[in-house]
């Protein structure tokens, strides 16, 4: 489907998996030490999986859910067939506090690219379940390097939104035995820091208590303040936020000696009207770190890109594919 038929107001929304609840960047000073991520109580995780579930009503139907154990507890992926020819699968991770169904404007034009996985990232709401602490970056990458190694497949190009993209990085930096390429899609904490007056507005938005309005106001700002009530994936996300407790090590920033060591394709997508990060200096560091990089700037976009842009995307993806063989 051409990208200016699909109804604007969804298009926002389902990009918000890639910017809900990085708020919680700012809550993790507060919240007191506990092993592992978890619901606040039944109630909250039956609201999340009730919008989980109807969101997920917008994917492909022909999805297999295939679930892997780690050491750090049982990763859901959900595998789709495409029909093109790319290498390898892509892998889909997504952004904080959201999981598979943001993906569901993107996977129809991914699909034409390759076979595709999607992802519920560990530690984080949804079907994939942690068990064992994940106490820093090495153990970030050694859960999803268990979990793509769980899978039939020996090569993925992974393709990460947010702080999936920081995932993604994180991986092929420290284990990157099964990653084929990387596609970083408006990465946080990877090309440049997250701006102080996003963390200051990010704020309100980090702790449950406070009303929903709070919480989808934060979410509105980082999507360029277009409306996210009452849409099946908003309501996944906003109740991921309030009701999902997260104990994940807080991500810092990817250092740029550390982006000059990566030994395979990279493909940068930067949102040129981001409020995670400064565009302009998260362009300047990608070119001058990964001068071999593909590097994107879609000016009018924000850092809700996938689902504003999910055809071009995809193209992009392909023609960056095709060139890495």
């Amino acid at each position: 489907m051409n990208e200016s038929k699909r109804p604007r107001r969804r298009r926002w929304l389902i990009a918000l998996g890639g910017v809900a609840a990085l708020a919680v960047v700012a809550a993790f000073a507060v919240r007191t030490p506990s092993p592992v991520g978890h619901w606040d109580g039944a109630e909250g995780r039956d609201r999340f999986m009730a919008a989980y579930d109807q969101a997920f009503r917008d994917l492909p139907p022909n999805a297999d859910a295939v679930d892997v154990r780690t050491d750090y507890g049982v990763v859901r992926f959900y595998r789709f067939a495409g029909t093109g020819q790319a290498s390898a699968p892509l892998v889909l991770l997504p952004g904080r506090a959201s999981a598979s169904p943001v993906w569901a404007d993107n996977l129809p034009s991914l699909l034409e690219v390759g076979d595709v996985y999607t992802v519920d990232l560990l530690g984080e709401p949804g079907r994939s379940v942690q068990e064992r602490p994940i106490a820093d970056g090495a153990d970030q990458a050694a859960w999803l390097h268990q979990a793509l190694a769980g899978l039939p497949e020996d090569r993925f190009h992974l393709v990460g939104l947010s702080i999936g993209g920081w995932n993604a990085t994180n991986l092929a930096l420290r284990q990157p035995e099964l990653v084929a390429s990387l596609t970083l899609v408006d990465p946080v904490f990877v090309f440049d820091d997250m701006p102080l007056g996003t963390v200051v507005r990010s704020l309100p938005a980090a702790f449950s208590w406070l009303p929903k309005s709070w919480r989808d106001g934060f979410n509105s700002y980082t999507a360029g303040g277009s409306p996210v009530e009452d849409v099946p994936v908003a309501q996944m996300i906003e109740a991921g936020m309030q009701h999902y407790q997260l104990r994940l090590p807080q991500p810092t920033r990817i250092a740029e000696e550390e982006l000059a060591g990566l030994d395979l394709p990279v493909l940068a997508i930067i949102a040129g009207r981001s409020v995670m990060h400064d565009p302009g200096t998260a362009v300047a560091t990608a070119e001058r770190a990964l001068p071999a990089a593909s590097v994107r700037v879609y000016p009018d976009a924000s850092h809700a890109i996938n689902g504003e842009h999910p055809d071009r995307i995809a193209a992009d993806i392909a023609e960056f594919l095709a060139a890495s063989r």
